[in-house]
């Protein structure tokens, strides 16, 4: 089913405002894939904060022109569906994990930080860990010091308090 002009100018902009808030672009084939599996695909991306669309390449080309995505613009041919995430790491995540289960979902490249992404580039975006999980790791890190030297004082004090009521 063919746009006309307007709903062609509402999904310009619409993408246009998903690419100004995002991150990471990633850019998959979704030739051959189910419906039911492309739902499962969307359900997925919804819960981690990424918007996926499916689109016409010439108006998601017109949509990233001038923006950091505007590198992948070559890229865009064929069925593609695109993941836009705020998060640096979830569109990435979303989609390569999808793909490790479906073999008809082909990752084809993305962009993060203004830069053009390969295939191997999105899949090591993909296993980099959330914020969550560098947040908890940068928290146990900071405080497995402190909490050595609580033990370390900890014990000190109680040697202390041994060696004082043995001399009285």
């Amino acid at each position: 089913m063919s746009l006309n002009r307007s709903e062609k100018e509402a999904v310009i902009t619409e993408v246009t405002g998903l690419a100004a808030k995002a991150q990471t672009l990633v850019m998959a084939e979704y030739r051959g894939i189910t419906v039911a599996s492309m739902d499962q695909l969307r359900v997925s991306a919804r819960k981690s904060g990424v918007s996926l669309s499916v689109l016409k390449n010439t108006l998601a080309r017109r949509a990233v022109a001038g923006s950091a995505f505007e590198v992948a613009s070559e890229e865009m041919t064929g069925p593609l569906v695109y993941g836009f995430s705020e998060d640096a790491v979830a569109a990435a995540k979303v989609v390569a994990d999808f793909a490790k289960t479906n073999d008809k979902l082909v990752i084809r490249g993305g962009v993060y930080a203004g830069k053009k992404l390969d295939v191997e580039g999105v899949k090591q975006l993909a296993s980099i860990p959330s914020k969550e999980v560098l947040l908890a790791q940068l928290c146990g890190l900071l405080m497995s010091p402190i909490s050595r030297t609580a033990v370390v004082l900890g014990a000190l004090a109680k040697q202390k308090g041994e060696g004082e009521t043995a001399a009285a």
